[in-house]
């Protein structure tokens, strides 16, 4: 992931692609050299390459896989040691209820958001004894740049699906994680909680 084009206030970026197993170990280890500790973990890089299953090429599926699923996965891996020796922790990874349900022409898509919910279960299992809180967020369609490009059928139907006839606005989703790294949440873990105004019910 590259930083942004406008500097935000009291945050640093460091550049790592999130599939690259390497990179992702000198990125957590140039955190913590320089802030000394971590607190929370947020995996949402994600990516996709949408079309029907039986067009879908081996690149296209390696590819979204890669980022959205092993990616949450590299992180972890490099987080976890640091997580256990101050025995605390926060970790959301970012699904989606497309995950949860399936979505034609999204098989890669829906595979890696389903794979990070198991993933979900199973790290929340292995570092609860480490007072370690692992949990998902699944939104819905949410009103960012990339879904404003879409047709209007698609985003005329994704309203239609929420019991609020609107779409999420980042925000909605980012206070969501915002409760979840919060000591507000320090006896929920292994939770997929949706954010989709009743699209998926």
């Amino acid at each position: 992931m590259k930083p942004p084009a406008e500097p935000i206030e009291r945050a640093r970026f460091v550049e790592a692609e999130v599939s690259n197993f390497e990179q992702v170990a000198d990125c957590v280890e140039n955190i913590l050299s320089e802030e000394k500790r971590l607190d929370c973990l947020v995996n949402n890089a994600g990516i996709s390459r949408d079309t029907t299953v039986w067009k879908m090429t081996e690149d296209q599926w390696d590819a979204v896989l890669n980022v959205n699923l092993k990616g949450a996965f590299n992180f972890i891996h490099h987080v976890a040691p640091h997580f256990r020796e101050k025995n605390g922790g926060k970790i959301v990874n970012v699904s989606s209820i497309n995950g949860m349900r399936g979505k034609f022409g999204l098989a890669n898509y829906s595979a890696s958001k389903a794979g990070l919910i198991g993933l979900t279960k199973t790290v929340a299992k292995e570092l609860g004894r480490y007072n370690v809180n692992v949990n998902a967020v699944a939104p819905g369609y949410v009103l960012t740049p990339l879904t404003q490009k879409l047709p209007d059928k698609i985003i005329t139907q994704a309203k239609a699906e929420t019991v609020f006839g609107r779409l999420a606005e980042p925000e909605d989703v980012a206070k969501l994680i915002l409760f979840l790294c919060s000591n507000l949440a320090q006896h929920i873990t292994g939770e997929v909680i949706k954010v989709d105004g009743g699209q998926y019910i």
